[in-house]
């Protein structure tokens, strides 16, 4: 496979993913203004969204990080290299343990509930109404790690397939669900927690029914298998193992986040639901083009890496890392500077008020430093996991478990809910320093190219920050209008920039610009 189609494949495939994000992160903006208005940072609020994260956390480890791990890799390996048939055969047993295993995780959490919702949340103990809310939450929603990680491996499938469409959109129909059960609930406050709940699983549902038929019009329909051995599920058990260890690294942190956030008498109230907020408008950059990178990447890779092709295996990494870094860099020096309009603007009404606005901004403004590196840490991983090494990964995120351990302990007396913030951050940068350098030393010449390219795109970020904060502060205009001047003139200046330092990244958007120009003349 050639530089130039690799690239040329890659980026069709990250542009398909793009376009369902950036069109599931739309109705997702949607959905949290609605919850924001509707909730708050409240006692309702934060038990939600600690009952919604629990079966999200178990998700994260059963389901998409298999698929993203160990399932991709080996299913485009038997594609390559077997026949149809035993492709089908492979898909079927895998499918089949994955709801074995997960509806017998799914029974243990409900049952649970209480002890689980004691260790994610222990400062919810000392106020019983939110504790017992979040226990019935808890088991209403933990039937969607079911739906949700079986919708992830049927996306693995379509990755493998290079299906890219139905993946990409799928999450707008769980949006979607949120916003019309957000609204139902507006009716009924008494129990608007339940209805809200009840519409997470209606959403799991429709998306696993998306990717079914999307797998049917590509001639597979799942059947239960005459047996379940498979010699190819061993291969991928062998390899998924240090991915679980991998994927409840990265949830440990949310739960050391959670867990110090629940201290209310230290971090301050409405801690949790802070953070889930400012999360919100972090994961939209971070969704839209770290999440298709990855996604379109990873089969391209591991094909590349199956080859043997190693210096195009080195160039189509550091193409996918640069462009995301270019991106996501000036989104984290945009909600750096903007966090305070940002937040309010978008969030501050009904139940919303102005220490909600306050302490979410003061977590934006913390996370933002660490976006670009939680992006780029992604891109790092996904290249590892396409040679098939998933213990590299999970011995550093081991080290930056620690790391983000001890800083929340360090920062979040003296920052409260930012202090647990900036601990993701550092350790976020901790995590893609040392997988970078890592790479670098197996494939070679990676560090000066990378070097090179932050030393371009240094002075370009400066100059966006300094005139957004210049017209922030001499602007005589307040609400959406200064924010969308804000915006606009921190995007030409940043754009200026790159062409007076002649950034590589920046060209197609000036041939865009250009074409554009010529059209209107």
């Amino acid at each position: 496979m050639s530089t130039d189609k690799s690239q040329s494949n890659l980026a069709k495939s990250a542009a398909i993913i793009s376009l369902g994000v950036l069109s599931s992160r739309a109705l997702g903006f949607i959905r949290d203004v609605i919850l924001a208005n509707l909730l708050g940072t409240g006692m309702v609020a934060e038990a939600f969204f600690v009952a919604q994260r629990i079966p999200n956390l178990l998700r994260d480890l059963a389901g998409e990080g298999a698929a993203n791990a160990a399932i991709v890799p080996v299913l485009a390996e038997y594609q390559k290299n077997k026949t149809k048939q035993e492709w089908h055969q492979l898909v079927n047993v895998l499918m089949a343990w994955a709801l074995i295993i997960l509806g017998c995780l799914t029974l243990l959490g409900m049952i649970l509930a209480p002890l689980i919702v004691r260790l994610m949340a222990p400062g919810f103990i000392d106020d019983l109404a939110k504790y017992q809310l979040t226990v019935d939450l808890t088991r209403i929603m933990f039937p969607y790690l079911v739906l949700i990680a079986l919708t992830a491996l049927q996306m693995g499938v379509l990755y493998t397939l290079h299906s890219f469409t139905a993946p990409a959109f799928s999450s707008c129909l769980l949006n979607a669900a949120l916003i019309i059960s957000a609204w139902a609930a507006s009716l009924f406050s008494w129990g608007m927690a339940y209805v809200l709940s009840a519409g997470v699983l209606a959403g799991g549902i429709l998306q696993l029914a998306l990717q079914r038929g999307a797998l049917a019009r590509l001639g597979f329909l799942w059947k239960w298998p005459s047996h379940l051995r498979h010699e190819g599920v061993v291969k991928i058990a062998k390899l998924l193992l240090p991915r679980l260890w991998g994927s409840a690294v990265y949830q440990l942190n949310i739960f050391v986040d959670t867990l110090c956030a629940s201290f209310a008498f230290v971090v301050g109230s409405g801690g949790i639901a802070a953070i889930y907020f400012a999360n919100r408008l972090i994961q939209l950059p971070l969704g839209v083009f770290a999440y298709a990178l990855t996604s379109a990447s990873l089969p391209s890779l591991s094909v590349l890496a199956a080859e043997g092709d190693h210096s195009t295996f080195k160039k189509a990494l550091l193409f996918s890392l640069k462009n995301l870094l270019f991106i996501l860099l000036p989104c984290a020096v945009f909600l750096c500077v903007l966090s305070p309009y940002l937040v309010q603007t978008i969030f501050q009404r009904g139940a919303f008020d102005q220490h909600s606005t306050y302490i979410t901004s003061l977590v934006l403004q913390f996370l933002s430093l660490g976006l670009p590196f939680f992006g780029a840490t992604r891109v790092m991983v996904s290249g590892f996991y396409a040679l098939q090494d998933t213990q590299t990964s999970v011995r550093i995120a081991t080290v930056c478990l620690l790391i983000n351990g001890i800083l929340n302990v360090l920062l979040m007396f003296p920052l409260k809910i930012g202090g647990i913030a900036l601990a993701s951050s550092i350790s976020g940068l901790a995590n893609f320093t040392m997988l970078f350098t890592t790479m670098s030393e197996r494939l070679g010449g990676m560090r000066g190219i990378l070097r090179k390219f932050f030393w371009r795109l240094a002075p370009c970020l400066m100059l966006m920050a300094g005139a957004m904060l210049a017209l922030l502060e001499f602007l005589p205009l307040t609400g959406i209008v200064k924010l969308g001047i804000a915006i606009i003139v921190g995007s030409m200046s940043f754009l200026i920039g790159c062409w007076f330092f002649r950034v590589p990244e920046s060209r197609p958007l000036w041939r865009i610009l250009r074409l554009k120009l010529k059209r209107s003349l």
